[in-house]
């Protein structure tokens, strides 16, 4: 029997860590070929470069694919969709694969949704039916009615895709696969690591013995003309917490430019003794990072997903992640540094929150294989409404 190639790419630090489980469980199924293409700002050092992450995991990388434009704005965000959409079709004509699977809601994402349907390659659409903020929503329902096979995180997510249309047997719920590291981190929370001495990235060392918080914030697309203002609400609500501040960097979209100027400004400015920020660690040292923390505060999807199963606090500001399910360890505020403060000092007084399963069990990469070497991979839809 021939086995079933299966392109997979992978676009962003973050989309690395959400498929990872899959792409192992691909590589180890008997009747299945891993065909993984890295793309955009994955292949940057600037957003912390998953190439060295994804070698050394094993995985073979059967082609790159540069197509980001510098700039962070709204122009070199569209222009680098097409420049995307045109370098896959070549990857793809060039690798000839039987299913190509994209990764939750970035426009790298439609680039590879868009470029696949044209050349009647069906689409495997991984995290479709939830609901942000920003113009994520719009990109993960249009790769949603691009897609011919929906392996969705929730229950609620599954109906959401059958609502827009999809037909029901093509939608499974697998579970969140970034759910399945966490589950192998729970296992094992302690953080074996000194993150100064492994990562290294910029500001003092400090004790993170007594606690520390993590912040990752991004900018959100629709309102990039404010994310300089809005990563200084966060800057000055942590900057007197009186515990460490373990400060990531932000992704590539438009206004990153602005939430980065912010913090550089900021590190001149006030020369703040308990900032030390990072570009990028593996994802396993991040969640033991995360499971030690007092609370996570930004806007990342890590502090709905993972840190959920994982019961860490986490402040979500502003519209980011809006609408996205979400458990009861989540504080949603404005972007105000003093409902960012008040927040965090009440994660303090109410402790550790219940863990909640809500994405996944840590059995997704698996689940996802096993659709993708049983499930019959169609061309053409046959819409429900």
């Amino acid at each position: 029997m021939t086995k079933r190639k299966i392109c997979v790419v992978v676009t962003a630090r973050p989309s690395y860590s959400r498929i990872r489980s899959a792409l192992k469980a691909v590589n180890e199924h008997p009747d299945l070929q891993l065909q993984l293409v890295v793309a955009a700002s994955a292949l940057l050092d600037r957003y912390g470069n998953a190439i060295q992450a994804i070698e050394r995991d094993g995985f073979a990388i059967e082609q790159r694919v540069y197509m980001v434009l510098e700039g962070e704005n709204l122009v070199t965000s569209a222009k680098s969709t097409g420049i995307g959409l045109s370098e896959l079709a070549t990857v793809f004509d060039n690798l000839k694969p039987d299913a190509v699977v994209t990764v939750a809601d970035r426009y790298e994402t439609l680039a590879t949704a868009v470029a696949a349907s044209y050349m009647n390659i069906p689409v495997v659409h991984v995290q479709g039916g939830e609901v942000t903020g920003s113009i994520d929503e719009k990109v993960r329902h249009a790769v949603t009615k691009l897609a011919n096979l929906h392996l969705v995180s929730t229950q609620l997510a599954a109906e959401r895709v059958r609502r827009l249309g999809e037909e029901p047997d093509s939608i499974f719920v697998t579970g969140c696969p970034s759910i399945d590291i966490a589950a192998e981190v729970a296992a094992q929370p302690a953080m074996d690591f000194d993150p100064f001495v492994k990562y290294g990235g910029v500001g003092p060392t400090t004790d993170l013995s007594r606690g520390y918080v993590v912040v990752m914030q991004h900018p959100v697309t629709t309102e990039y003309e404010e994310a300089r203002q809005q990563v200084d609400e966060t800057l000055y609500a942590v900057k007197n917490f009186g515990v460490p501040v373990l400060w990531f960097w932000p992704n590539v979209d438009a206004g990153s430019d602005g939430t980065s100027k912010g913090i550089r400004v900021f590190r001149e400015k006030e020369d703040p003794p308990n900032f030390h920020l990072f570009r990028n660690m593996s994802p396993e040292d991040f969640l033991r990072l995360l499971c030690g923390a007092t609370a996570i505060v930004g806007n990342s999807s890590v502090a709905i997903r993972e840190c959920s199963y994982l019961g860490v606090p986490a402040v979500n500001i502003g519209s980011r992640q809006l609408g996205r399910e979400r458990g009861q360890n989540v504080i949603d505020v404005d972007h105000d540094r003093k409902e960012i403060s008040d927040a965090v000092q009440t994660h303090i007084r109410r402790g550790r929150p219940t863990r909640d399963f809500l994405y996944g069990d840590g059995k997704a990469g698996g689940r996802i294989a096993d659709c993708l070497s049983k499930v019959e991979l169609k061309i053409e839809k046959r819409l429900t409404y």
